[in-house]
């Protein structure tokens, strides 16, 4: 299936409902079972990476299959590995290319048993839950912080608890930050001096909890209230002070002229134009947002350079390859170190004003919506496969409908 794309100018003000951290909403779900909590939680997420989790949870089986949600799979890893039986854990095709003998070394080193069904060092696993001891684990920091984040919210009921030392550069650090904050709010202490956490043996106790709004889909939002000066968009839900390190697309999107309010009614960005020639910026703490920023900054005709990317190859797909080659279909020439930059200079070649140009979202759902603002300047714009979006906002396409972005069903031969 395809979407064909239209825009229709839009000005004044909309307000949109965004949709819950599927981020803080994965860990709350984990942090709930580890606490044995009653309680429900609040404004959970209704993305697909959400009920993946949800029904592994919820369910008497002994094989489950997440599908594409990475942060399930990593999650569950550890959770399972603690939980007496014997599990299957498996996911989709890419699910299986996604590399996940880092964390299952390191649940291996502290007692845990875990194999690969299939090839070595990916999913599927097979796992037979036993009792843990904790200890000493040293792990590189440049790796998946979902790996990390995994091993610390098992760590507190695992005997002895855990030391764990990152070596070399920490990544997305936010994500640890946003970990070891639900830890505490579920009465779980923790210390993090230098490149060394600490968790100590204890008891997580139940509370209510409440997901906060999600800052990485508040992003499609900055880009097109860069794209469209006329607009005013109020976003709903988000925090100002939050957990999550994706709140630093407002001063990411201020250098290209989207200013941030805040009050009581909501988030409200506008469009207060930019003398910025270039965007240069380290996604260190902030990946998912790349997408985001060189669709934008190819548009606004504002070169870039993208550092920090190391953990784009093991997404959903390689995204900095996704990227280089969707924005050619636009004329767009990148360029990359094939390791962690992303770049444009402003090079541009002609392209048919005719043709259609088709956008291949690669199942990740973050190029579907970082792409389909891009119909403003390409008219003739297809979305393939663009029911990705489901994968963290399901709502995506009849929220930005608000803002003149139109889609027409295109069914597509198998």
């Amino acid at each position: 299936m395809q979407y064909k794309l239209a825009h229709n100018k839009v000005s004044g003000d909309i307000q949109i409902q965004l949709p819950s951290s599927k981020s803080i909403s994965n860990r709350l779900l984990l942090l709930n079972a580890l606490s044995y909590s009653p309680y429900e939680i609040k404004n959970l997420s209704d993305s697909d990476d959400t009920k993946a989790m949800l029904g592994v949870l919820n369910s008497n089986s002994t094989t489950f299959d997440v599908g594409a949600a990475g942060t399930s799979m990593r999650f569950l890893t550890a959770f399972l590995s603690k939980i007496v039986g014997e599990w299957v854990l498996t996911g989709s095709s890419r699910m299986k290319e996604r590399p996940i003998k880092t964390l299952v070394d390191a649940l291996n080193q502290l007692g845990a048993k875990i194999g690969y069904i299939e090839k070595e060092g990916y999913p599927p696993l097979r796992i037979f839950g036993s009792n843990l001891e904790g200890g000493e684990l040293e792990l590189p920091g440049n790796v998946s912080s979902q790996y990390i984040s995994a091993l610390l919210m098992i760590a507190p009921t695992i005997e002895n608890g855990l030391k764990l030392t990152l070596t070399g550069d920490i990544i997305s650090r936010p994500y640890l930050e946003m970990t070891l904050a639900l830890m505490k709010d579920f009465g779980v202490e923790s210390h993090w001096k230098d490149n060394v956490i600490t968790v100590p043996e204890g008891h997580y106790q139940p509370k209510v909890a409440t997901a906060e709004s999600d800052w990485s889909a508040a992003s499609y939002w900055y880009e097109i209230a860069a794209l469209n000066p006329e607009l005013s968009i109020n976003l709903k839900g988000l925090k100002k002070i939050s957990l999550q390190g994706d709140s630093n697309i407002k001063a990411m999107f201020e250098v290209l002229g989207v200013k941030t309010k805040f009050s009581q009614k909501g988030t409200f960005l506008s469009n207060i134009g930019t003398k910025a020639k270039k965007f240069t910026y380290n996604f260190i703490n902030e990946p998912d947002l790349a997408q985001t920023l060189a669709v934008t900054c190819c548009l606004m005709d504002k070169p870039f350079h993208f550092t920090g990317l190391q953990t784009l190859k093991i997404k959903e797909t390689d995204r900095i390859t996704a990227l280089i080659n969707e924005l050619k279909k636009m004329g767009y020439k990148l360029s990359t170190n094939d390791v962690d930059d992303l770049s444009w200079n402003g090079e541009k070649e002609t392209i048919s004003s005719e043709e259609p140009i088709v956008i291949d979202t690669y199942k990740d759902h973050r190029m579907a919506m970082a792409f389909a603002p891009a119909v403003i300047k390409f008219p003739n714009l297809l979305i393939d496969n663009p029911m990705v979006i489901t994968k963290s906002y399901p709502n995506y396409w009849q929220d930005i409908a608000q803002a003149g972005y139109e889609h027409q069903e295109l069914q597509t031969k198998d």
